[in-house]
Order: C-alpha cells, then sequence, then structure tokens
C-alpha cells in the first residue's frame, strides 16, 4: 500500500505527465467524435457525457461547491451562459462537426482554440497583441484554410468548405467565448468552478436532446456508443480537466498551456491509429502552421 501512495504521489507530482496525458486525453475526443457516429447522436453525447461528469465531480468537490455558493449565487446568470456555451454547446457543435469531417481535421481544428481565445480577449477586452503574436495569428489562420480546403486554398473562393471544417470554427469561436467569460468567474477553485458548470450544462442539454427523441426513427445509443460516452465522461472531462488544473498548480498556467500544442499531434496519430485515416502533406504542414502560430501567439512582451 505505501508503494502505491508513493507511486501515486509521484504521478501527481510530475507536471509533464500530468499535462502529456491531458492533450492525448482531448486529442482522444475528437477521435470519439467519430468513433460516435451512428452509435449515439451528438446530442445524446453532450446529455450522457455532463450527467456523468456531475455524478463524478461531485463527491470530490461538491462540499465545497456548496461553500463556495454565497460567492457564486449573485453570478449565477453568467456562470450559466458558461456552462451552455463553453461546455454543453460548445461539445454538441464539436460533435456534429466530427460527423462531417475526418479526425485529423478536428484534431487540427481543435488546437487552434487558443488562438480564438487571444483574438477573442482583443475584440472584448482590448487585450494587447504584439507583432509576434499577429504573426502567429496569421500562421494559424492559414493552418486553418489549409485543413479546410484540403490542401487547396483556392477552393475557398469557390465556397467548397467542409461543413464539418466550418462547424468546428463555429465551436472554436464558442470556447473562445467561454474562454473570455470566464475572467469575470467568481473567485473559488477551478475544480470547484468546474464541479458547479457541470451539472448546469447537464440541464442546458436536456431541451434539445428531448426536442431530438420526439422526432421520427429517434432511438437510444447503441452498446458503442454508451463505451464512446464514458470515454468522453472520464478522459476528456474528468482526468484531463483535473490533470491539467493540477499540472497549472505545479508550473503555472504559462507553461502549462503550451502543452495544448500536441492536441493536434496527438489528434493525428490516433486517427491514422484508429480509423486508419491517411495523413496527407498538407496535413503536415497545417499542423506546423498551427502548432507555430500557437507557439508564437502565446508569446507574451516583456
Amino acid at each position: 500500500m505505501r508503494s502505491l501512495n508513493a507511486a501515486a504521489t509521484r504521478f501527481y507530482s510530475s507536471p509533464a505527465l500530468l499535462l502529456v496525458l491531458a492533450a492525448l486525453f482531448w486529442a482522444g475526443n475528437a477521435i470519439a467524435g467519430q468513433l460516435a457516429r451512428g452509435e449515439i447522436t451528438p446530442l445524446q453525447l453532450v446529455f450522457v457525457r455532463w450527467i456523468g461528469v456531475t455524478a463524478m465531480m461531485w463527491p470530490l468537490f461538491g462540499r465545497e461547491v456548496l461553500a463556495y455558493w454565497p460567492v457564486a449565487k449573485p453570478r449565477i446568470g453568467r456562470i450559466a451562459l458558461m456552462a451552455f456555451i463553453g461546455f454543453s454547446g460548445f461539445n454538441a457543435v464539436f460533435y456534429w462537426a466530427s460527423t462531417m469531417t475526418g479526425g485529423i481535421n478536428v484534431g487540427i481544428l481543435q488546437g487552434a482554440i487558443p488562438v480564438f481565445v487571444l483574438i477573442g480577449a482583443f475584440v472584448a477586452h482590448g487585450t494587447r497583441i504584439t507583432p509576434l503574436q499577429s504573426v502567429g495569428v496569421g500562421l494559424t489562420i492559414l493552418g486553418i484554410v489549409l485543413v479546410a480546403t484540403r490542401g487547396a486554398p483556392l477552393e475557398i473562393l469557390a465556397i467548397r468548405v467542409n461543413p464539418g471544417d466550418l462547424l468546428m470554427l463555429v465551436a472554436g469561436l464558442m470556447y473562445a467565448i467561454y474562454a473570455v467569460l470566464l475572467q469575470g468567474r467568481p473567485e473559488m477553485p477551478s475544480g470547484v468552478f468546474f464541479t458547479l458548470m457541470a451539472p448546469i450544462a447537464a440541464v442546458t442539454s436536456i431541451p434539445p436532446v428531448v426536442v431530438e427523441a420526439m422526432g421520427q426513427g429517434y432511438s437510444l445509443p447503441s452498446v458503442d456508443g454508451w463505451l464512446v460516452a464514458l470515454y468522453a465522461t472520464i478522459f476528456p472531462s474528468c482526468l484531463a480537466q483535473l490533470f491539467f488544473l493540477r499540472g497549472v498548480d505545479l508550473i503555472g498556467p504559462g507553461r502549462a498551456g503550451v502543452y495544448a500544442n500536441l492536441v493536434p499531434v496527438f489528434s493525428a496519430v490516433l486517427a491514422v491509429l484508429v480509423l486508419d485515416e491517411v495523413f496527407a502533406i498538407y496535413h503536415a504542414l497545417a499542423m506546423a502552421l498551427v502548432i507555430g502560430g500557437i507557439a508564437l501567439a502565446q508569446r507574451k512582451p516583456r
């Protein structure tokens, strides 16, 4: 038992390992969206995911949520909006996009979200963007265009862009709005705040899934669909969140955020290994542009 506790302590004290695993689990979410096709609908997956997250996180942080409730109550409307946009809404669009495009594309476009957040902070709060960060934004946008046009940028003029890739851009915009709203969140630990928003995300996902259930041809998830939902609940939601928060505690948000650059890399590898997708030259070029652009965009002025 002592050796097990010691191993757990070493594991939870290793920021590099924790953050690499968090990026791997987030990348796996792109693959989960692909495996969900025909097994569970995007709305069902979102609903089951946040019900599961609530059930897993509440025993860990529920008492603290109740203790911080007087702080959160005056801003509950803003918190509910954040939970809808950043959790249930973002995930619904994310999984919907996954039904229309490949896992490699989803992973690369998901990896560009930090740039969307940077642009959102500039629009909402006037956060200064340095010339180097502007170059990073431009490179990332170029990478996004390469992915969306399958390596033929001029196709964007003919409006032949994959709708799934466009939906991923919408998902990125939604997450950027959520990230900007985070700046006004109540003062409480991140894990407690995440646990508070999880049941709100579950509740806000109920109306869409009820409307979907009232339609013709509605069916419950298959066994594989439930397994995909289980993965999405445990790994990209709970474990990745806890590991990332711990990594931030150990080395700070700036250094921890750099590990998000691994998401498109892991997504591409998993898509090739699990989904047998073909990794094209334009994928490699787009990945280099996105990762390089994010690295430049994260550079802060001295």
